[in-house]
């Protein structure tokens, strides 16, 4: 009797010491997007008001222009190598080397696809096309991302966060510099590089320092067509999520023109700058949940509806108060030039309940092997995005694809699963976070 008093005993201290560090690591990751958020929105909006509609515009085309690319230096891989690394720790070189070089090799394909893209396009303005191959290189330091991926399995995201804010501080103080001395618009362009080759030289010593040598890490074909083979529907998956977010800014600039863009975006950066809540907290919790689905079913399937219930809340949280306000926050940040923008916050605003639902059931896609369906359903929820973009932009502009991207991502991350019966289960949970009184 006592020995398994013992034994319950230690298994209360075990499961508190997970928790703490759970709460430990959202908590780093919590202060990362925090500092990030109020520092890039501080400066986004000074280099907003610095270049004005047009060349903001600009930038904000060729950065969402590069962002479509994403997946091919990603590979879809950053939570499947987590679960490897979890599972398989001893293996940890050879995972994480691999890792690597595929990172690096997509990192050199996505910026030279980026490029022969816009000249297919029939793109020749000069500046456009250097905006595009500079920020199109972020990909390649990207690969060093790897180490983030070891301390995220490890629930030690305090060292990445301490190494890519170091950079981000660094960047952020020069950005102010090339502000105050009238830099013109390419500089902008080069810092934003700089400042991933800053973070990945961080995050390359940090991993040397408190975890072993880079020289240690080996490369695998046998591990890279595993990885591979998990991630491809990620891939594709990644593409489809990123057309959400991104095409209504190419699509503004390629039917209505750059100044658009710049009002668009003005709107989006409010928007979307919620967005790192979900994500530090689902990439904290994920390994706690795949790990419940080893041991208990209803352990697991307690934790996905806890995690669905918190990010619904806090979605509607932000979506509501935002309606109300956001003439009067577009006026006071962004100035009289960007007022057309407050109309569309108002409604872009909402994409976040299904953006923060849709992160949160992703845990769930990957430990039940669905990553395809996942991906048929973001694809059908991007392909819906384009055609409505295509209807509703010559005749709304902005408002227009702000509409568009509510209705695809509602789709895609939401109603889906109500007519497929691999995913019903998880819709009736979706549907208790948004009304707890529905029974299923």
């Amino acid at each position: 009797m006592l020995s398994k008093l013992k034994l319950q005993s230690l298994s209360k201290l075990k499961s508190r010491s997970k928790l703490r560090a759970i709460i430990a690591n959202t908590g780093w990751l919590f202060a990362d997007r925090i500092l990030r958020m109020g520092a890039s929105l501080v400066i986004g909006v000074w280099l907003a008001r610095y270049l004005g509609v047009q060349q903001y515009g600009l930038f904000n085309y060729a950065l969402a222009f590069v962002t479509l690319f994403s997946p091919i230096f990603t590979l879809g891989l950053d939570d499947v190598v987590v679960r490897h690394l979890l599972r398989e720790s001893s293996n940890k070189e050879e995972i994480l080397g691999t890792t690597f070089w595929l990172k690096f090799l997509g990192g050199i394909s996505s910026v030279l696809l980026a490029v022969i893209t816009l000249f297919l396009l029939g793109e020749h303005e000069t500046l456009k096309i250097y905006l595009v191959a500079i920020l199109g290189m972020v990909g390649v330091f990207r690969a060093t991302d790897t180490v983030e991926l070891w301390f995220q399995s490890q629930v030690q995201s305090k060292y990445a966060v301490i190494a890519k804010n170091l950079a981000f501080l660094l960047n952020s103080l020069i950005k102010i510099t090339l502000i105050l001395t009238n830099a013109p618009l390419l500089a902008f362009a080069w810092i934003t590089l700089a400042e991933f080759g800053m973070s990945a030289i961080g995050l390359l010593i940090v991993y040397q320092i408190k975890t072993s040598s880079l020289l240690s890490w080996r490369w695998s074909l046998a591990e890279a067509k595993t990885l591979l083979k998990d991630s491809l529907p990620l891939i594709f998956s990644g593409f489809a999520i990123l057309i959400f977010m991104k095409i209504d800014q190419v699509m503004l600039g390629q039917m209505i023109g750059n100044s658009e863009v710049g009002v668009y975006s003005a709107a989006v950066r409010i928007s979307e700058i919620w967005y790192f809540i979900p994500g530090a907290i689902v990439s904290s919790v994920a390994p706690s949940i795949y790990a419940a689905k080893e041991k208990s079913e209803s352990l697991y399937y307690q934790r996905i509806g806890q995690l669905l219930s918190l990010m619904t809340c806090m979605s509607l949280a932000i979506a509501l108060p935002m309606t109300f306000l956001s003439d009067k926050i577009i006026m006071v940040m962004f100035g009289s030039g960007y007022a057309e923008a407050g109309p569309i916050l108002s409604v872009h605003i909402w994409t976040s309940l299904f953006v923060f639902m849709g992160l949160a059931t992703s845990p769930w896609f990957i430990a039940e092997g669905l990553n395809h369906v996942s991906l048929g359903k973001t694809l059908f929820g991007a392909i819906l995005n384009i055609i409505l973009n295509f209807f509703l932009i010559p005749k709304y502009a902005g408002l227009g694809a702000a509409i568009a991207t509510i209705i695809s991502q509602a789709s895609a991350a939401f109603l889906c699963n109500a007519f497929d019966k691999r995913t019903k289960k998880i819709f009736n949970i979706q549907m208790q976070s948004l009304l707890p009184f529905y029974k299923f």
